[in-house]
């Protein structure tokens, strides 16, 4: 395909965009988020500062990128996120899918992968925001359950990690016994990046030959409450089932 949309300018944008990611990340972690710890107020509210300030953050990258002519996006009924209880579940096909769902559902709470808390960018931001790690499996399931107990809401991509490309998609039962275990109600985010970029096993710098396009839409509400008639293992995979086939077919 021919290469449009300023293609070498986009490139070396797309760079620059990475590395402010980073050095914001980094001043964050180091200089911001200690800063914000010191004001008054108990573990809830220093943790829903630093969750907002977080959102903010990611808000304005998403921002900047557009206004380096990186990527265009469209956000449809987020503002539905949020909601204390809810489960939210979401498909995984790029590298920026959470910066988009915490920078417009910046209350939530986030399932992020394990490697974040030994990154020295991401290590303090995730952990003064009080997001849950994916590893162990079974500590995850109940942080999260316990996370939405209290009233938060959560985030979590199910295939957990970004999508094959090529390959059909494919849930964790993880995410379907945490809404069981605790979910008020389960709300399905479905993610498109058009053309695909920034998948997985694609370095930043393999970018299309036209500017991304995200996007983002938030479905119907899923109540889980019929399911918990049955044992819990049942439950988990039929639901989880369902939730494959609803994402699969939307997203087809």
């Amino acid at each position: 395909m021919r290469r449009r949309d300023a293609y070498y300018l986009r490139l070396v944008a797309t760079g620059c965009s990475f590395i402010v990611f980073g050095a914001v990340g980094l001043l964050l972690g180091l200089i911001v988020l200690p800063l914000l710890r010191l004001l008054p107020g108990d573990p809830a509210a220093q943790r829903e500062r630093v969750r907002r300030t977080l959102g903010a953050t990611l808000r304005w990258f998403a921002n900047l990128a557009r206004a380096l002519g990186v990527l265009t996006y469209d956000i449809r009924g987020l503002e539905r996120l949020g909601r204390p209880g809810q489960l939210v579940l979401a498909n995984h096909p790029t590298l920026l899918d959470a910066v988009f769902l915490l920078g417009f559902a910046p209350s939530s709470s986030c399932v992020v992968k394990q490697a974040l808390w030994s990154n020295p960018f991401t290590r303090w931001p995730v952990a003064a925001a009080g997001y849950v790690s994916n590893a162990p499996t079974d500590v995850m399931i109940q942080q999260a359950a316990d996370a939405l107990r209290a009233g938060q809401s959560v985030i979590i991509f199910p295939e957990g990690t970004r999508t094959v490309p090529g390959q059909p998609l494919h849930f964790h039962r993880g995410a379907a016994a945490i809404a069981i275990r605790a979910a008020r109600v389960v709300t399905p985010v479905y993610i498109r990046c058009v053309p695909p970029a920034l998948r997985k096993h694609d370095p930043w710098y393999r970018i299309p030959d036209r500017r991304m396009h995200f996007t983002l839409e938030a479905g119907e509400d899923i109540d889980p409450q019929p399911l918990r008639a049955l044992a819990p293992p049942l439950a988990s995979r039929e639901l989880n089932a369902r939730l494959l086939q609803v994402f699969t077919a939307r997203l087809t």
